[in-house]
């Protein structure tokens, strides 16, 4: 179901400490990224990000965010209602945000569903989680003038001021199942993947594995990925990360609810 067709707020910066979660959108389709790749999901999208990654793929979550508001019960009555899958990804946006979510995570793992909780790593809670799918933003994501799609340059020094923070990508890693999946634009991006790696495992108490280390290609369309897929599995290869497709933009392109 895509939320948004009936959104209540349009293109406003959702309130985290509001009562609800703001939904961007809520769907049954299958995990396109990530070690559990393939697997029959629902997906509950949240609105609202602390980060604006210039080549963000969920743009009306973050830089013009459109969301209906919804208690967790009604959340969990619709997540319910996809008896296929008994695994739910909680996604953004940015969910951590959200002091709800932290609700929404022990309502499903009371009901049994595996979780998956897709964050930038910012933001640590105590949860539930699963599997925590951690994608630290690199110094590429920073919307520059030149880059920021809406034309305005306000959100550079904040973004890059705030998209890494080692404590909370440790206490992620030491909390949770944990992987570390990259948006990789090109092989410029290795040495501070290489060296944000290494900060975490300075500060975790977890060993982490370079097997724990996924390398995505960027990209929103089947036409970008193309451009991309293979240097990254090559660079994931020489490296001994491993490689991640993104399975939904493969299948649907860019569609909206897959």
């Amino acid at each position: 179901m895509p939320v948004n067709s009936n959104a209540d707020a349009l293109d406003e910066q959702p309130d985290p400490d509001a009562d609800g979660l703001p939904i961007n959108e809520l769907f049954h389709s299958i995990q396109g990224e990530g070690e559990l790749a393939g697997v029959p999901s629902v997906f509950v999208r949240t609105s609202g990000c602390n980060l604006r990654c210039w080549f963000c793929d969920s743009y009306h979550t973050s830089w013009e965010p459109t969301h209906a508001r919804m208690t967790v019960d009604d959340v969990v009555e619709d997540v319910l209602s996809y008896e296929e899958a008994d695994h739910v990804v909680l996604t953004g946006g940015e969910p951590l945000i959200h002091e709800a979510s932290v609700s929404l995570l022990e309502r499903l793992h009371e009901l049994g569903y595996h979780t998956t909780v897709e964050t930038n790593g910012t933001i640590y809670r105590d949860a539930p989680i699963d599997l925590a799918s951690v994608s630290p933003k690199l110094a590429s994501s920073t919307p520059t003038p030149a880059k920021d799609p809406k034309g305005e340059g306000e959100w550079e020094a904040r973004h890059e001021g705030n998209r890494i923070d080692v404590d909370a990508l440790a206490r992620l890693v030491d909390s949770y199942d944990a992987q570390l999946k990259f948006v990789v634009t090109d092989a410029d991006d290795l040495p501070e993947i290489e060296r944000i790696v290494e900060r975490i495992r300075t500060e975790a108490t977890t060993t982490v594995r370079d097997s724990d280390v996924l390398l995505m290609p960027e990209g929103t369309t089947r036409d970008a990925l193309d451009g991309r897929r293979a240097d990254v599995a090559e660079l994931a290869m020489r490296n001994g990360y491993r490689y991640t497709p993104r399975l939904h933009v493969d299948l649907w392109n860019d569609a909206p609810g897959t």
